[in-house]
């Protein structure tokens, strides 16, 4: 063999195994986000001290509604509130005093220690899309979610590198009954995925058959001293605090599990159309929440929530991604740090019917908004479509792609011996270029963020390969994850008890669809 075709064999072989690693099944999960760039803080001092009295007076003079909830009003009483029939107004500072007792952050705990995330400081943790009870994918299209789409999404979740948790309600199955689909979602989680998950909060027993399947997943003992979920309790904005979320916290708070506390805020409709007039009734909202939080259990854990859209004028419709969504995201953030309280807010948002460029330009907007604004949890990070009444299957893994963009944006830039580069200059010098010098050989492999979704062919390749769109891409992509999904290990006798457990639970009732 001749010299120039070793040196080709070579090349073909390095050619071959460079192929073979990038084709290559990965379950690796990249661990959650820390970020080494400084925070964006939109408002003044004295615009954040405006917002801080303005929600202190609308405690305590405007109140707030704890429906339905005697138990709740006897522990606003006791606390020092004024209640008038469900009303309950809260003197100034007694709110944020009780607050205190919050820790600033928390780990939650994964099956897998080694997926155990961090959540508060300068972390940030993503979480998949919660709630729609649509799903949407480019074989069959719009639809009701089912069952087996919601196992889809747990798989598709499990092999995602940049999402770090398995989130809750990634759909909702409409054909199990309601009362009992808790149960098989949970057990999905559980078993599907080896991430942190989320807990039910649609009705309070439900809640509790949360703590309880995670007492057969991690053990009881475990459970009470550690926190094993992260659950959304949304608020009635405005300022109302239902039975049903409020007997979920109540049950978690107890159990020494998370609970983000977030008002659910439609600017214009459920909130004043000015940006500042909103964050005072969040900050008002969530210091209610998160002080009922400490009154049920001093210490429990919580997250200071704001999920905050404006609304068309014209249709009434919700908006996503616009500014004025991401000027309440940057406030509220700050107003969140100067409690010391992890935040929860942003996602993968858009208005969009379909994974368009609308769906990306809006996603990313509050994507970048989520980095910047000091987020800590965000929901809804991947797989959002259509102001959330839809989980779709293609938007899902190209949201998930991108959420590598923020890993690297939030490591800044290094300027050690490496990242200065200065022996690559030397080597170089005039006229040269960088390609085979020794520095880039030590760092191509992780200098650059690369896409695995994306396409950077050249257009006569794209072309020869069908001239294929980012849905198309990723379309395929989700397929190619589903084909080659390896369930994560699980002990066979917890997984027989929590199989039992649902089985009993579902046996103990008829099936409800209301």
């Amino acid at each position: 063999m001749t010299e120039e075709a070793v040196r080709k064999r070579a090349r073909g072989g390095g050619g071959a195994a460079r192929r073979a690693e990038r084709t290559a099944v990965s379950i690796e999960t990249a661990k959650y986000i820390e970020r080494k760039i400084p925070l964006y803080n939109m408002l003044s001092d004295e615009a954040l001290e405006i917002i801080e009295a303005n929600a202190e007076t609308v405690l305590a003079e405007v109140g707030v509604n704890f429906v339905n909830n005697p138990a709740a009003l006897k522990r606003w009483r006791e606390a020092g509130a004024e209640i008038d029939g469900e009303r309950v107004r809260i003197p100034r500072g007694l709110a944020r005093k009780l607050c205190e007792t919050a820790p600033s952050s928390y780990t939650q705990h994964a099956r897998n220690p080694e997926r155990n995330v961090v959540i508060g400081g300068d972390t940030l943790v993503c979480a998949p899309v919660y709630g729609p009870p649509f799903v949407r994918d480019l074989e069959g299209g719009r639809r009701y979610a089912t069952m087996a789409d919601f196992r889809k999404f747990v798989k598709l979740g499990y092999m995602s590198k940049w999402l770090h948790h398995s989130g809750g309600t990634v759909c909702e199955p409409t054909d199990v009954a309601v009362n009992k689909r808790h149960l098989d979602m949970l057990h999905a989680h559980m078993t599907l995925s080896d991430k942190p998950f989320m807990g039910s909060v649609t009705e309070p027993s439900r809640a509790q058959d949360s703590v309880e399947m995670c007492e057969i997943l991690f053990g009881k003992e475990f459970v009470q001293e550690n926190t094993v979920m992260t659950s959304l309790i949304n608020i009635n904005s405005p300022l109302t605090f239902d039975d049903i979320m409020m007997g979920a916290l109540e049950v978690y708070a107890k159990n020494n599990q998370a609970c983000i506390i977030s008002p659910f805020i439609v600017g214009g409709a459920m909130a004043p159309v000015s940006v500042v007039g909103t964050l005072t009734q969040v900050l008002a909202e969530a210091l209610a929440g998160i002080a009922y939080s400490q009154l049920i259990r001093p210490g429990a854990p919580v997250i200071f929530g704001a999920f905050v859209t404006s609304i068309d004028m014209n249709s009434g419709a919700p908006t996503f991604g616009t500014p004025e969504a991401s000027h309440i995201l940057y406030g509220a953030g700050q107003l969140a740090r100067r409690m010391g309280l992890p935040f929860r807010s942003g996602g993968g948002l858009c208005g969009s019917k379909l994974p368009d460029a609308q769906a990306a330009y809006e996603s990313a907007h509050t994507h970048n908004a989520v980095l910047m604004g000091g987020v800590n949890f965000m929901l809804h990070a991947c797989g959002w479509l259509e102001g959330g009444l839809v989980s779709s299957f293609e938007k899902f893994v190209m949201d998930a792609d991108q959420l590598g963009v923020l890993h690297h944006l939030a490591r800044g830039v290094a300027h050690d011996e490496n990242g200065q580069a200065m022996d690559a200059i030397r080597e170089v010098g005039p006229g040269g270029h960088f390609l085979g010098c020794e520095h880039t050989q030590a760092n191509f492999k992780n200098a650059f963020w690369r896409s695995e979704l994306l396409d950077y062919k050249p257009f006569e390749t794209w072309e020869e390969e069908g001239g294929r769109d980012t849905m198309t891409l990723a379309n395929l992509r989700v397929n190619r994850m589903l084909d080659t999904y390896q369930q994560p290990p699980l002990d066979p006798a917890i997984a027989e008890a929590l199989d039992a457990y649902v089985a009993q639970k579902k046996a103990a009732m008829p099936d409800s669809f209301i």
